[in-house]
């Protein structure tokens, strides 16, 4: 099943995906989002034909790769901690057995079944891409879970940790200068 908007918006439960652009097939999820996205706008290609993860390896054919914009305020030099908020967020959603390897990979058994890149400018793209129900890469693990499912329960778990996290950049105190 296509995880097109009239299937994923009814099934949301934060305020992550409101905003919702799907395709098909695109270059990457990353640059699928209008520079005038809301804050917690999701972009989800079915097939990537330029995606790419870390260390610019190709990141192309996956069970679940979206792209979720925000807008965190400054300092920037927090900014970075938003990767690991993802990766706690996608790891939580696929249960117990899951593990990060810092500092944007989620893995099962030692098998990498997901990666996180985060790009800056004025504001921060979460890249996520899940294997779901297989993968082509040799020695790389997978999920067995309803894409959807799956989805839904990431964007809630990535809200919340989002939340959380500026709300101890609040009450932390700065250093001067």
């Amino acid at each position: 099943m296509k995880l097109t908007a009239d299937v994923v918006l009814p099934s949301l439960r934060g305020g992550f995906g409101r905003e919702y652009h799907h395709a098909s097939e695109a270059p990457t999820t990353q640059r699928m989002l209008p520079e005038d996205a809301a804050h917690g706008a999701v972009a989800l290609a079915e097939r990537q034909t330029e995606g790419r993860g870390r260390l610019g390896r190709t990141w192309v054919d996956s069970g679940l790769m979206f792209s979720v914009l925000l807008e965190p305020t400054p300092p920037v030099a927090d900014w970075p901690e938003l990767t690991l908020v993802a990766a706690r967020a996608v790891a939580d959603a696929i249960g117990p057995e899951a593990a990060i390897k810092d500092p944007n990979d989620v893995l099962i058994d030692g098998r990498k079944v997901a990666g996180i890149l985060a790009e800056a400018s004025e504001r921060v793209v979460l890249g996520i891409g899940i294997n779901v129900g297989g993968t082509a890469w040799p020695g790389a693990g997978w999920v067995e879970r309803d894409r959807l499912e799956l989805l839904v329960d990431v964007l809630e778990r990535l809200e919340r940790g989002y939340d959380g996290w500026l709300s101890r950049r609040a009450v932390t105190p700065r250093a001067p200068g």
